[in-house]
């Protein structure tokens, strides 16, 4: 018999990981097109159409699978949108505010979210949980794209942050996956999950239901 109940744990977790990750790139790709690369506009990468962001296996098969293996920790991407720095006028400038756009949008997508559950608190029960789901995926999908670690955003704030020749960045890309990876088997991405990702997410929630509901 198939469990309703995770039924929606899926659906939610879809939709809320579409929603993220289609604000989250469509904000890389306009921030750029603000400061002067066309690169994202010319691919066809400036929609909210999440057709054009999605990436089958991460940003659908593999969180879905993750989900229903009962794993505590549910992980995904999409596809990178197209950036050339070297089109901006100040590179360093330019990477550091673009890397910044996706995490921001995240939490400007979770705050929305938290606004229409304060408007629509009497809504039904599905329509509650997904709102929930959408906050707490953007802001994990905030605060994890902000460690200083390639391919996420926070690495590319970093080089551009650090002065010099970035050689040492180029070495840090070998293993990036593979640090994560590390930090995900060692516990680190629980532990911000725990301490960092869920309190936000908290206020967020019990803000827009009105009440302390988690």
């Amino acid at each position: 018999m198939i469990d309703s109940g995770a039924i929606l744990d899926g659906v939610a977790l879809v939709i809320a990981f579409v929603v993220g990750i289609t604000f989250h790139e469509f904000a890389h790709g306009w921030a750029a097109d603000k400061i002067g690369d066309p690169t994202a506009r010319h691919a066809g990468r400036l929609t909210f159409n999440p057709l054009a962001h999605v990436d089958p296996v991460g940003t659908l098969l593999v969180p879905a699978l993750l989900l229903f293996s009962g794993s505590r920790f549910v992980f995904g991407w999409a596809k990178p949108v197209p950036i050339n720095p070297y089109n901006f006028r100040d590179r360093r400038r330019g990477l550091i505010l673009v890397s910044l756009a996706g995490p921001l949008a995240n939490v400007v997508v979770a705050v929305a979210a938290a606004l229409l559950l304060r408007v629509w608190g009497a809504a039904t029960q599905e329509v509650v949980y997904i709102l929930v789901q959408i906050i707490l995926i953007n802001i994990f999908l905030a605060i994890f794209n902000l460690i200083p670690v390639p391919p996420l955003d926070g690495s590319k704030v970093l080089a551009g942050l650090v002065p010099g020749r970035q050689e040492w960045m180029v070495q840090l890309e070998q293993y990036g996956m593979l640090i994560l990876l590390l930090l995900i088997f060692t516990g680190m991405i629980g532990w911000i999950g725990e301490h960092l990702v869920v309190p936000l997410a908290r206020l967020l929630i019990n803000f827009g239901a009105g009440t302390t509901i988690i």
